[in-house]
C-alpha cells in the first residue's frame, strides 16, 4: 500500500448542462458559488484529519471547475496545502470549459501550485459542437490551451469526443489535428455513451448516432492517427506525449489511495471504498455511504486491464500470494490468438481491437 493519496475535489456547477451528461452538476449563482467554496473547504480540513498520507495528486473535476474563478479555485488549493503534506512534485489538475477558460487567470493559478489543465474541447467542428449543446467555439479552446502556456501550464489535456452526431472519419481527423496544432501534451478521447436518464437518452431515436461498427472504425482510426502524431496510448482512451500521462488517475487504475470531496465523489482509502450521494445537502452533513471493501483480486484485474501495459503476473502473485488461474491463463490464451490480448512471460494487455469488447473481455476472465 503506497505511503501517499490522490486528491478529488468535486464542483457541481455548470452554466449548462450538456444534454449527454449524467455527472452531478447544474447551474448555480455567485452566491452558490462562494457557499459551496466554503463548505468544501471545511471539508479538505476534515479530511486532512482522517490519514497521515502524503498528496501526490490532486484534482478539481465536476461540472466545471472553472466556473469558480481563479480567486476560488485557489482559495480551495491553499486549503488543501495548509492541511495536507502535499509533495513538491504534486500533480494538481483542474477542468476547464473553453467558454470559461478563455478569460480565466491562468497567472494566479500557476502562482498558488495548478500545474496542468484539462479542456472540455470535444470538437473542433461547429455542427458537432452545436449538437453536444457545448457552449464554446474551437476558437475558444485555441485561446484556452494559448493562455494557459502562456502562463506556464504546459502541461495541457484536450477532452475529444468519438461516435457523436454529424461525426466522420475526415471531422474526426481535423479535430484531432487541430488538438495536436494546439500543441497540447495529453487527448482523452472516447467514444459517446447515451447514458440513461440524459436527455440524449430521451432523444436518442432523432440523433445521427454512428452504430457500433462505425464507432469502433473511428476508435481504431484515432488510436493508429494519434500514435502517428506522437500521442502514445497508455489507457483504453488516453494518449499522451511521453511522460505526460495523467497521474492522477493512473493511480485510480493501479488500485492507489484517494480521497473524493463534494457530492458524487467516490474515495478509496485503508482498503474501504466509499462515497457522496448526489446531494450537496448530505454532502454539507457528511453523509458518507459505504460501499465494501476495496483492491480485491477481480479489481485489480479489471482496473491493469484498462492500461496499455495490461495486466503483469508477477505483480499479481505478489499481492495476492497466488499465480491466476490456469483456466484464466487459458482464457487469455485464446482471446491473443483472436487478436484481441498481446501476451508475454510477463504480462498481458489489450490491444486496441481488445479495448473495444474490454467489457466482455474482462467479465469473461473473471467469470
Amino acid at each position: 500500500m503506497s505511503d501517499t493519496i490522490g486528491i478529488y475535489l468535486h464542483i457541481p456547477f455548470c452554466k449548462s448542462k450538456c444534454p449527454y451528461c449524467d455527472f452531478f452538476s447544474g447551474k448555480a449563482t455567485q452566491t452558490d458559488y462562494d457557499r459551496y467554496t466554503d463548505i468544501l473547504k471545511s471539508s479538505i480540513i476534515y479530511w486532512s484529519g482522517q490519514t497521515y498520507k502524503k498528496v501526490s495528486t490532486v484534482y478539481f473535476g465536476g461540472g466545471t471547475p472553472s466556473v469558480l474563478g481563479a480567486d476560488r479555485l485557489s482559495k480551495l488549493l491553499k486549503t488543501l496545502q495548509n492541511s495536507f503534506e502535499v509533495l513538491p512534485d504534486a500533480e494538481i489538475t483542474v477542468e476547464v470549459n473553453p467558454d470559461t477558460g478563455k478569460s480565466l487567470d491562468f497567472e494566479k493559478l500557476k502562482r498558488t501550485g495548478f500545474n496542468r489543465i484539462s479542456v472540455g474541447f470535444q470538437t473542433a467542428i461547429e455542427r458537432e459542437l452545436q449538437a453536444l449543446g457545448r457552449i464554446h467555439t474551437a476558437g475558444d479552446a485555441l485561446v484556452t490551451t494559448k493562455n494557459a502556456k502562456v502562463a506556464g501550464i504546459d502541461n495541457v489535456s484536450l477532452d475529444l469526443m468519438m461516435g457523436i452526431p454529424y461525426q466522420t472519419r475526415e471531422s474526426l481527423k481535423e479535430s484531432i489535428d487541430f488538438c495536436a496544432s494546439c500543441g497540447v501534451k495529453h487527448i482523452s478521447s472516447y467514444l459517446l455513451k447515451i447514458e440513461e436518464g440524459t436527455h440524449f437518452d430521451k432523444i436518442k431515436s432523432q440523433l445521427s448516432l454512428a452504430d457500433d461498427e462505425e464507432q469502433a472504425k473511428l476508435y481504431l482510426f484515432a488510436v493508429q492517427y494519434l500514435e502517428k502524431l506522437g500521442y502514445k496510448q497508455y489507457e483504453i482512451s488516453n494518449f499522451a506525449k511521453p511522460g505526460f500521462e495523467s497521474r492522477h488517475n493512473t493511480a485510480y487504475w493501479k488500485c492507489g489511495e484517494y480521497i473524493g470531496i463534494g457530492p458524487s465523489a467516490h474515495s478509496f482509502l485503508n482498503g474501504k471504498r466509499f462515497y457522496y450521494g448526489r446531494s450537496t445537502e448530505d454532502f454539507e452533513k457528511n453523509i458518507i455511504i459505504p460501499d465494501g471493501e476495496g483492491g480485491d483480486e477481480e479489481e485489480f484485474i479489471m482496473l491493469s486491464l484498462r492500461l496499455k501495459s495490461g495486466l503483469n503476473f508477477r505483480e499479481f502473485e505478489e499481492l495476492y500470494r497466488h499465480p491466476l488461474s490456469p483456466l484464466q491463463l487459458k482464457k487469455i490464451g485464446n482471446f491473443a490468438n483472436a487478436g484481441y490480448m498481446e501476451l508475454d512471460e510477463e504480462h498481458a494487455c489489450l490491444t486496441p481491437k481488445g479495448f473495444l469488447v474490454s467489457n466482455a473481455i474482462i467479465s469473461e476472465l473473471l467469470a
